[in-house]
């Protein structure tokens, strides 16, 4: 196989890129290695997933089962399209290496920038955090408009094909590889079963996936499922928002549950001058979904700043639940049979989902995609689906070993994930220590701040001396009780 060509450097640097195509395009692609590729879903972690593997293949071919809309709207077989999204630190500098000035698309579009928490009142720890450590931008355009930006710019690639308003509904081949998929038209259309083979099959399905259970069809052993639920529960409704945002020095709120503070807020605002608003509760006490009772409901959150804002805010429509907030991880570099699979590879939720409470989901999506490219770009032939599998989920591990940390402790937690015993007792005990001092503590702030945006590995927090030391020896700082107060 020939070696691969490399992207000049004016489309590989973070400036804007135009979007090639024809014979430019083919122009700057590497030799394909990988042949026919089909990819399982065409929302983010699928879309991702097929432009970075379209630099490696003859032809790429996502399957969807919804129909696409002309523009920003939220699909049925997405509907966590409707709740609050966040685009971390990491997931930005993930989508500026993989499409470069794709953020800058999304700026253009109405998709707003904050800095947290110098844009958001953050309250965590029984007070607020200090708004004099700002961090690089995040993101929080709506799941709608980041689809679409990302839908139009990966799909002017001619070796990308879409098919929409078609099903999957089997895997095809044995346990031990993988060889196609089993197809029909969803609708009125044709649903005759098709046959459509493929060298390497990409499961980007989400939540709902089904390869579990189609790997058992074909007589392989049940996937090894690592699940920790605390039986969270949110909804969201959208507001407009007037000329100051939230409150007059702040663009919006996070309210951060822990064990001893279940309850949970966050009002970002999104494209269109609106604000979206998540609020989330326990098990058995989920947000109500008709509006009365979910502005009631921001009434019980430790501080009266959202529902405040709430009480005085014009609705943009009516509140939406979601109950989807497990986090389970499916370890398909895992083989009980002793195989190595070939011909299958799983991305995004459908590998590692996440509770979407921490706001990992996309930077997730978009690290496994970097994950993928970088093991793809390190050797001059195909790597085996296997080496690949394992390189996506490593991506993931920081972001899971976030989120389970922070829900072992949680009232009612349950599952093989949950964390317990001695040492994680006493992981607990100190991560409370940091968590006490991120508000007064800049240093402390940082170092956390880092880690929730997958900037850092948690274990950082542990190695760092002077996290430590101002763990350990100091006392918390105490921050004005009215800082970002409306």
């Amino acid at each position: 196989m020939r070696g691969f060509l490399r992207m000049p450097p004016s489309i590989g640097c973070g400036c804007p890129a135009k979007i090639l195509r024809g014979r430019e395009m083919r122009a700057l692609s590497p030799d394909p290695s990988l042949g026919q590729v089909v990819v399982l879903g065409g929302s983010v972690a699928g879309l991702l997933a097929a432009h970075v593997l379209s630099r490696h293949a003859e032809r790429v071919t996502v399957l969807e089962r919804d129909h696409y809309e002309g523009g920003p709207e939220p699909r049925m077989g997405v509907p966590q399209s409707r709740h609050t999204h966040v685009l971390l630190t990491s997931g930005l500098d993930a989508l500026s290496e993989l499409l470069p000035g794709l953020p800058g698309e999304l700026r253009e579009a109405g998709g707003p920038c904050l800095s947290v928490p110098a844009d958001l009142g953050v309250w965590q720890a029984a007070q607020w955090v200090s708004r004099d450590n700002p961090s690089a931008p995040v993101m929080t355009a709506s799941r709608p408009l980041l689809e679409y930006v990302l839908r139009r710019r990966v799909l002017a690639d001619p070796r990308i094909e879409v098919l929409t308003s078609t099903e999957v509904t089997a895997l095809l081949g044995r346990p031990e590889h993988i060889i196609g998929v089993r197809t029909r038209g969803r609708g009125a259309g044709d649903r005759a079963p098709r046959n459509l083979l493929a060298d390497l099959v990409v499961d980007a399905t989400g939540r709902s996936s089904r390869t579990p259970e189609w790997l058992t069809e074909l007589g392989a052993a049940a996937v090894d499922e690592e699940v920790l639920e605390t039986g969270r529960a949110y909804a969201t409704c959208v507001f407009h928002a007037d000329n100051t945002g939230p409150a007059d020095e702040v663009k919006g709120f996070y309210i951060v549950p822990d064990a001893a503070q279940p309850f949970g807020a966050i009002i970002l605002p999104v494209e269109n001058d609106r604000c979206m608003v998540t609020l989330s509760g326990p098990r058995g006490q989920a947000p109500p979904t008709e509006l009365a009772g979910f502005v009631d409901f921001a009434g019980g959150l430790p501080h009266d700043a959202p529902h405040k804002w709430l009480s005085k805010a014009s609705p943009a429509g009516r509140p939406v639940g979601y109950r989807h907030t497990s986090n389970r991880r499916r370890r398909y570099d895992r083989d009980r049979a002793g195989h190595t699979r070939s011909g299958l590879l799983v991305v995004g939720d459908a590998l590692c989902a996440l509770n979407p409470v921490y706001g990992q989901g996309l930077s997730v999506a978009a690290l496994n995609a970097v994950a993928l490219g970088r093991a793809l770009a390190r050797t001059r032939h195909a790597p085996s689906a296997h080496s690949l599998q394992r390189a996506v989920l490593r991506s993931s591990r920081g972001a899971w070993d976030v989120a389970t940390g922070a829900d072992s402790p949680m009232p009612g937690a349950a599952g093989n994930a949950v964390r317990t015993g001695p040492v994680n007792e006493f992981l607990n005990w100190y991560l409370e220590r940091v968590r006490e001092r991120v508000p007064g503590d800049p240093v402390v702030c940082r170092a956390f701040r880092d880690v929730l945006f997958l900037l850092a590995p948690p274990h950082s927090l542990l190695t760092s001396p002077q996290v430590l030391r101002r763990s350990l020896l100091r006392s918390p700082v105490p921050t004005p009780a009215d800082l970002p107060t409306p």
